[in-house]
């Protein structure tokens, strides 16, 4: 697997979970707005060994209780199932980070076992998703993730990063109405990691205005919470 980092002890990435993150390298969209572009565009030659990770992973055991897999699109990976059994085989609970473009995966990773915790970013309100994710969106692939943990057992959440110029209290509306009676949702906001798609032009909203959002998303999702300020 293509392996770009790990991150050892984030302290918000897996909820009530002591865990450690392992970034893929490479994406299937282009978000102006993502703050990891480096993996996203596959910039860099360097890769770490999955021998390292398993090592840190194999030494950590009884001190972490969890392992994400972030990106980039970990989903992108062809050998992404088989990394997730040599991680559960160490008796670690897994984390998914992904766009949700891949549902046929996902589904898979989950019937096996292999995800106890899916993260999905939602970009936008369908209406506006291309201009959120940079690309022309599969919407059908994106509905099919998103029925698929709302009708599941298996715990998720969906967040969405708000960006000035990409989401509105309109966008925020709709995209409400489309994950209505989701159990979990987040706004996440904007912060300038210095290694973003689109190096200039994108700025953050204010804390005022993100509770704002959250107040449109309510009557739609009541467990909304705001990350990031």
């Amino acid at each position: 697997m293509q392996i770009a980092g790990l991150q050892k002890l984030p302290l918000l990435d897996y909820s009530g979970l002591v865990a450690c993150i392992v970034f893929t390298k490479g994406c299937n969209l282009r978000c102006p707005f993502c703050h990891n572009a480096s993996l996203a565009l596959n910039k860099t030659d360097d890769f770490l060994d999955e021998s390292e990770v398993f090592d840190y992973l194999k030494e950590r055991s009884g001190l972490l209780d969890g392992v994400v897999i972030s990106g980039g699109e970990p989903l992108l990976q062809p050998d992404i199932s088989d990394f997730l059994e040599r991680v559960k085989k160490l008796h670690y609970k897994i984390k998914i980070d992904t766009n949700g473009t891949k549902p046929d995966i996902l589904e898979d990773l989950i019937s096996r076992g292999l995800a106890d915790r899916v993260a999905v970013d939602i970009k936008n309100s369908p209406e506006g998703y291309e201009l959120a994710c940079g690309v022309k969106a599969d919407l059908e692939a994106i509905q099919k993730t998103i029925d698929l943990l709302m009708s599941g057992d298996v715990e998720y959440e969906f967040r969405t990063t708000v960006v000035k110029g990409i989401h509105t209290e309109e966008s925020i509306s709709s995209l409400a109405r489309w994950i209505k009676g989701a159990k979990e949702y987040y706004l996440q906001q904007f912060k300038d990691s210095g290694d973003l798609i689109k190096p200039c032009g994108l700025s953050a909203f204010s804390e005022e205005q993100l509770n704002k959002f959250a107040d449109i998303v309510r009557p739609y999702v009541p467990a909304v919470q705001i990350r990031g300020i």
